[in-house]
């Protein structure tokens, strides 16, 4: 028998639709905008202050005034919302994370100013307690244990403080039960029922954590277990699509996978799933380790940052926080 003359093999070709910039992109799966981008600051108490971030390099915290000027900028660059994480000053802190809820705390005067001067960003605040507790836990301990129910009780009206200053977005990062159904209600009650909520839904216990608790000084006395007893094992991705669906049934309009690169298989499986928004945090530690080594000239900074980041559109992103945002909008504005 004749082996079958298939002329110049092979018929297909992959790399023809390969060979030029104008066909890479033509039949690109994926693209990245502006607009998919969050952009996480960082603010402390001040005027015209701006501190660096020792693990961060190129990451600032920032004074109310110099807030604004970055949240101009963002919106220059076609950036849609900021993500603020107050640093308060240990003074202030207490075993009760009692300045969440005081409506003139430095994270609602950031809002209140931000919105004052650039009212179309979306602004989205943290609920959780770690960075007003001297524990650093993100709820109340009590005989050694972080306590759900009571902790919920204080993250409600943590949540109402944040709307009324303003807030856009609500985003719950502590992984107590409950609580996004909890804050929904109360934002309701209290009138808040355009405000949205985004919750960290799946979030796990990582060890790529640590540059974030040195930029919001939490964190260093948390004890042995950690967090673990409430963020989830990063041994689990399944137990992430029930943690996706209880808080979507509690009445989360947005969902959040954190961190982001060593959890994209995550990603995938809650957008496989669930028909809902879901973001993505390019962690702290992610960036801390890229910056490494770009630094070290290991790394194209420019192509390694946009390949890490359309890697979260890839998995089914909606949209990611990360550092790397006012870089990346720069980069795509068109020449």
């Amino acid at each position: 028998m004749h082996k079958q003359d298939f002329g110049h093999y092979p018929a297909t070709r992959l790399r023809r639709l390969r060979r030029s910039p104008a066909l890479r992109a033509l039949v690109a799966e994926n693209s990245l905008s502006a607009a998919d981008l969050i952009w996480p600051l960082f603010v402390i108490e001040g005027e015209n202050k701006v501190e660096d971030i020792s693990a961060m390099p190129g990451v600032q915290r920032h004074s109310i005034d110099r807030l604004v000027a970055e949240a101009k900028k963002a919106r220059q660059l076609g950036i849609p919302a900021l993500a603020l994480f107050p640093k308060i000053e240990a003074g202030l802190k207490d075993s009760e994370g009692s300045l969440s809820t005081d409506p003139d705390n430095l994270v609602c005067r950031a809002v209140r100013a931000v919105k004052a001067a650039v009212p179309e960003l979306v602004i989205i605040c943290d609920v959780a307690l770690d960075p007003y507790t001297d524990h650093g836990h993100d709820g109340l301990l009590r005989d050694g244990v972080i306590v759900n129910d009571e902790t919920v009780a204080v993250l409600v009206q943590q949540a109402l403080t944040l709307a009324g200053a303003g807030c856009d977005v609500i985003a719950p990062s502590d992984m107590m039960d409950g609580r996004v159904g909890a804050i929904r209600s109360g934002l309701d009650a209290a009138g808040f029922e355009q405000v949205s909520i985004l919750s960290y839904a799946v979030k796990y216990a990582s060890a790529f954590y640590g540059p974030f608790r040195e930029a919001v000084g939490a964190g260093s006395q948390l004890g042995g277990d950690g967090k673990k007893t409430y963020q989830m094992n990063p041994a689990n991705a399944e137990e992430g699509l029930r943690e996706v669906g209880l808080d979507l049934a509690e009445g989360a309009d947005m969902v959040m996978v954190k961190p982001g690169l060593p959890y994209l298989d995550v990603i995938r499986l809650v957008r496989s799933q669930y028909a809902v928004p879901c973001m993505a945090y390019q962690v702290s530690g992610e960036y801390a380790m890229l910056m490494a080594a770009i630094e070290n000239g290991w790394l194209d900074r420019d192509r390694v940052i946009l390949e890490s980041l359309i890697a979260f559109k890839r998995a089914g992103a909606s949209a990611v926080l990360t550092y790397f945002a006012p870089f990346v909008a720069e980069q795509l504005i068109p020449r």
